[in-house]
């Protein structure tokens, strides 16, 4: 059998079994494996499995309980919740200034926690509500929590640029570093929209009365103020340390970790019941990253011992007559497709061992196209029928925001997200100036 046949037999047995429910790195490992002992007998079984032991040597996974702990403490300690009380008070006089504020909610938030979801769970128990109250288009302010929540995953701490560090083994400071970047252009891109679109419609985002702000004095806007960038603070010092070498990449999440922890007990909002959902939380994502890295391992063992990366690359670049530009066009596409229908980890273990290799191949950098992924999952989140953050904004928001409400909202970010995404295919140096000066090669 050819190296395509087994391709899309493997393939198309992924996502049949998938079909049925089963987990995700059930799924990858046992197909996997199931295709060593068709392809070369008994003693093949041990293939995937022993390639699948590499992430017990893989040091930087230690970094993923940490970090996800740290983000789930200040969301379940309620720290967070002063962000917006501060944003509240300082951005209220300007039109929009509360979208306006809750972006900024979500921007801090994605930097120290790395994940979509503690963005979605602030956003739409705070700010949702306040929001509502005070007049705000609730389609518009819909997408902005949910397009601002999808942040976390591009910067540092990213989780989803951790498990990608580790499938393409590439270094995860240097993801980091490129992440930053764009990050910041999808950021202002995100709160200049806000900005031009209360501006021209006042009646989308107004501001608050003056009597309103009259009654905040100086001094409670700077107690608020202090309050309210404790977040920023703890990610400022953890990657200061970083960044400086005076810490590992892993002392650097355990020392964030310790962070989060200590902000929690001096705030007096450490309890019992924060301790125990921040452990159980944390404990359930990291358990989850574990077994999908140890699935994808066994599966891309068995491909790449078929030699299938190499005719499929002949395929596309010599049958087909694609230009190298034109496969990663159709990469990044199917990508948003496969979004549609699965999370950012079942999107990376399932086309990994195809992709990856084909981009080293076509002579694009691993990291700049590692960021180009992770804005695909930043638009699988909020693309329907099955976007993550789609499920998530319909179990918290009131009743008064409906499902055509949710789905409006997100049409502008999608398309702001595709800009972003161009733009750093046309201009990747928005990507890759940062990690190549911090190493040298600039």
């Amino acid at each position: 059998m050819s190296s395509e046949l087994i391709t899309i037999f493997m393939f198309a047995s992924m996502l049949l079994l998938m079909a049925t429910g089963q987990r995700v790195f059930g799924v990858i490992g046992a197909v996997g494996a199931g295709a060593a002992l068709w392809l070369w007998g008994n003693g093949a079984a041990e293939m995937p499995f022993n390639a699948a032991f590499q992430v017990l040597n893989w040091y930087p996974l230690i970094t993923v309980p940490f970090f996800v702990f740290m983000g789930y403490m200040l969301s379940e300690s309620g720290i967070a919740n002063n962000l917006y009380r501060m944003f509240h008070v300082w951005f209220g006089s300007v039109r929009g200034g509360l979208a306006i504020g809750t972006m900024g909610l979500m921007v801090i938030i994605s930097m120290v926690n790395g994940l979509s979801v503690a963005g979605m769970a602030i956003g739409a128990t705070v700010a949702l509500p306040e929001l509502l109250r005070r007049g705000y288009d609730k389609t518009m302010i819909t997408g902005v929590i949910q397009g601002g929540s999808s942040l976390g995953i591009m910067g540092p701490p990213s989780v989803v640029l951790i498990l990608y560090a580790m499938i393409a083994r590439q270094p995860v400071l240097q993801l980091w570093l490129a992440g930053i970047g764009p990050f910041i252009l999808m950021a202002i891109i995100f709160t200049a929209y806000i900005y031009i679109r209360c501006r021209l419609q006042p009646e989308m985002g107004p501001a608050l009365a003056p009597e309103e702000l009259s009654q905040i004095t100086l001094r409670e806007k700077l107690v608020l103020l202090r309050e309210g960038l404790l977040p920023f603070g703890l990610f400022a010092a953890i990657m200061g340390l970083f960044l400086t070498g005076t810490t590992s990449l892993v002392e650097t999440s355990m020392v964030g970790a310790l962070l989060a922890l200590l902000a929690a007990l001096f705030t007096g909002r450490l309890t019992k019941s924060v301790l125990e959902e921040t452990t159980r939380n944390t404990l359930g994502v990291s358990a989850m990253f574990l077994w999908i890295i140890l699935g994808a391992l066994c599966f891309s063992a068995v491909y790449d011992g078929l030699g299938a990366i190499k005719a499929i690359e002949n395929l596309l670049l010599h049958t087909w007559e694609l230009s190298p530009w034109g496969v990663l066009s159709m990469m990044l596409f199917s990508f948003i497709i496969l979004g549609m229908f699965l999370d950012d980890t079942a999107m990376l273990v399932i086309v990994a061992p195809l992709y990856i290799p084909l981009v080293k191949a076509l002579g694009f950098d691993l990291i700049w196209f590692g960021i180009l992924y992770t804005i695909t999952c930043q638009i699988a989140y909020i693309v329907p029928p099955f976007g993550y953050n789609l499920f998530l904004m319909r179990a918290m928001a009131p009743p008064e925001i409906t499902i055509v409400d949710i789905y409006r909202s997100i049409v502008p970010f999608f398309f702001m997200m595709v800009l972003t995404m161009i733009i750093i295919m046309v201009f990747p140096d928005i990507a890759m100036w940062l990690p190549e000066t911090y190493m040298g090669k600039r």
